[in-house]
């Protein structure tokens, strides 16, 4: 009789899904078709993501139009402009436009309920730099501009990150202390510029990252400007690897 009435909080979950389900049925988060199940793309919009898989660039992440059989290779790009992070990685490219809207109804729409399923997915894409992360530190936001949003993204993919890899979400510790201006339209050098001195670390926090190896969180990467001016103040506050982990990258070719 325990073990019976034990199960029944498990029971009325199943009982409760099973009844918003057929209130509110399974819609794609990209198209609102119906699918199998919530937090899911149908067939047609999964075709359309362009999801990043290997062979890619062991730094940066990108990926490579081709095979070359080479493990561990970075590209061209890696190598003349190093990135202050270690290595980075991406569930899909940002010029998909499904990943790009996923990127934006978060961040712009607070479309929250998207951040499940997107840091599962960010999860299995980083799953190499994750496994040995000591902490998942979020991109933070100026607090005028979170005040104005009311909630960070990077925050919210980051503890759904933690809850599928176990490595714990430090939110405080890495600050942004300047209110820096939108990047958009801003050349690489511009963006590098606009974020010079915009994070640091709290001195009441810096004993959570010394000697760890820290996982960011972003939602996407671009010119890599923010990353690396983020990742320059863990190392400067002791952090003993930065790796960068982002829903969607830009990939640029040619």
């Amino acid at each position: 009789m325990t073990a019976a009435l034990g199960g029944l909080p498990d029971m009325a979950r199943r009982a409760g899904a099973a009844l918003l389900d057929l209130v509110y049925p399974p819609s794609c988060l990209v198209c609102r078709k119906a699918v199998a199940q919530n937090g899911a793309l149908c067939a047609a919009c999964w075709s359309d993501i362009a999801f990043i898989e290997r062979p890619f660039c062991e730094r940066l992440g990108t990926p490579f139009e081709r095979d070359l059989n080479q493990p561990g290779l970075i590209s061209p790009e890696a190598a003349a402009n190093p990135p202050v992070f270690h290595r980075a990685r991406a569930v899909a490219r940002y010029d998909s436009d499904k990943a790009r809207s996923l990127a934006h109804w978060l961040k712009y729409y607070d479309r929250l309920e998207l951040a499940g399923p997107m840091g599962r997915w960010m999860a299995r894409a980083g799953a190499d730099i994750l496994s040995d992360a000591d902490v998942l530190a979020p991109i933070p936001l100026h607090r005028l501009r979170l005040m104005a949003r009311r909630f960070n993204q990077s925050a919210a993919l980051a503890n759904v990150v933690s809850r599928e890899c176990g490595a714990p979400v430090e939110t405080m510790a890495l600050l942004r202390v300047k209110p820096t201006a939108p990047q958009v339209g801003l050349s690489r050098a511009q963006r590098a510029a606009n974020l010079s001195g915009a994070f640091r670390v709290d001195p009441e926090r810096a004993a959570l990252l010394k000697g760890q190896n820290v996982v960011l969180v972003d939602d996407v990467l671009t010119t890599g400007a923010t990353a690396n001016a983020a990742a320059r103040a863990l190392l400067k506050a002791g952090a003993a690897r930065v790796d960068l982990l982002v829903f969607a990258r830009a990939v640029t070719t040619g």
